[in-house]
């Protein structure tokens, strides 16, 4: 066994979780900093967007969130920091094993109930957040009998669908050889594939009610829109979101003939119909500019990559000795590379969301052109600024670790810009 391999290894997993803590708590500070200097002034430019007093509130909202997210980082880190290093993992694992034996099976099963262990202990955060810090500021709707309904139902599906895809990917070793990870990675593609063409039919419903929109000028608007964009969908669907929260939102979900718009109750009752039809043409700007099939297609490279990373690790045994793991059992490197891959990934944040903030401001230039200029769709992102307590003024380098949207000020002036490209006869 290579001694100085295993120490480096668990020198350098601390190195990486301490590191990520400190610049995650750095990056908190520095942002909540840089809102107080803003606080009591409301900035010019954002005159018109909110007043002074909501101004001041979406400060309060921020910071309050702000010392949150210190909390639940520094809790997290503590967590992961004591189940790779104080031999609760192994001592779970060998009992488990003892008493189910070590098939894939098993294997399987261990994996889930480990990740369902540790959501387990961040529950007292997330009831505060939902229930404390949310209602604080007249977000929450939620329920505590519905809260636990979610997560019961969230388990239950987890165990279904993850499960069984665990017990494949285990036992591709024994199918496919030195070669499973290729083929790892293709079973999870196509699983990925297929979760969107059940989540909408079958998974979506079982957390939330969709209707279709009724009959009126705001669908006879929203199809007219999708006609002459050239985006087919099955139905406009409003989807209770006010259940759980005030926030608001859209999206389109599913692929094919299941696609479907799909509106948040509370954004139809926060925006007018202009800015509805505007924000609906930013959410097709994503399908007609491929921006969904792009992130796959990156996403699917980056996993793929990822599983080749696991399979040469899971060949080493001073990879499991590290942790006190027995060496030559998949299931134990696929928890010991989920658990790794979090801090590992953090400071490549900045790099994915540059990629996701172009994708937003093409989405925006693509509305403007759809809607003939900028004005409903800057209405609408202010009034969901006001409306969701937004940060107008995050630190720039905040903004690049935690925004995987531009700021409300970036996407007003590149709209500008968009509609000042368009040709005089196509204005609205």
């Amino acid at each position: 066994m290579d001694q100085a391999a295993i120490g480096w290894l668990q020198g350098l997993v601390i190195a990486v979780i301490v590191t990520r803590l400190l610049a995650f708590l750095g990056l908190e500070r520095l942002n909540g900093n840089h809102v107080r200097r803003h606080a009591h002034a409301l900035p010019e430019a954002f005159t018109g967007v909110m007043d002074l007093a909501t101004y001041q509130r979406s400060v309060a909202y921020t910071l309050a969130r702000t010392r949150l997210a210190q909390v639940e980082a520094a809790w997290e880190a503590a967590v992961l920091l004591l189940v790779l290093f104080s031999g609760v993992l192994p001592a779970a694992w060998t009992a488990f094993t003892g008493a189910f034996g070590p098939g894939a099976w098993s294997g399987a099963a261990f994996l889930f109930l480990a990740a369902t262990a540790l959501s387990l202990s961040s529950l007292p955060l997330d009831w505060h957040a939902q229930f404390r810090l949310e209602a604080r500021f007249g977000f929450n709707t939620t329920t505590p009998g519905l809260w636990w309904m979610d997560r019961l139902k969230g388990l239950l599906i987890g165990a279904v669908l993850v499960i069984p895809l665990v017990w494949v990917l285990l036992r591709l070793v024994g199918w496919m050889g030195a070669s499973w990870w290729f083929w790892g990675w293709a079973v999870v593609v196509l699983f990925q594939l297929l979760m969107a063409f059940v989540a909408p039919v079958w998974l979506l419903p079982l957390f939330n009610k969709f209707t279709p929109l009724p009959e009126g000028t705001l669908r006879d608007r929203l199809l007219a829109l999708a006609q002459r964009t050239g985006f087919q969908a099955r139905s406009i669907e409003v989807m209770d979101g006010s259940r759980r929260s005030r926030h608001s939102n859209a999206f389109f979900t599913g692929l094919g003939r299941f696609r479907k718009i799909v509106l948040f109750d509370t954004l139809v009752e926060q925006l007018e119909e202009p800015q509805l039809e505007a924000v609906l043409a930013h959410e097709i700007g994503h399908f007609r500019l491929r921006h969904v099939p792009k992130m796959l297609a990156v996403a699917s490279v980056q996993m793929l990559a990822g599983f080749w990373v696991l399979a040469w690790l899971a060949g080493r045994d001073w990879f499991y000795a590290a942790f006190g793991l027995p060496a030559d059992s998949l299931a134990a490197a696929f928890l010991l590379f989920t658990l790794l891959s979090g801090p590992a990934l953090f400071w490549l944040t900045p790099l994915f969301n540059r990629w996701s903030r172009r994708h937003e401001f093409e989405a925006d230039a693509f509305a403007v052109r759809a809607m003939g200029g900028a004005a409903s769709l800057a209405g609408a992102l202010r009034r969901l600024s006001t409306k969701n307590l937004s940060n107008l003024t995050p630190h720039p380098l905040y903004s690049r670790f935690h925004y995987s949207h531009p700021t409300l000020l970036e996407r007003e002036a590149a709209m500008q810009r968009a509609e000042a490209a368009l040709p005089t006869e196509t204005r609205a």
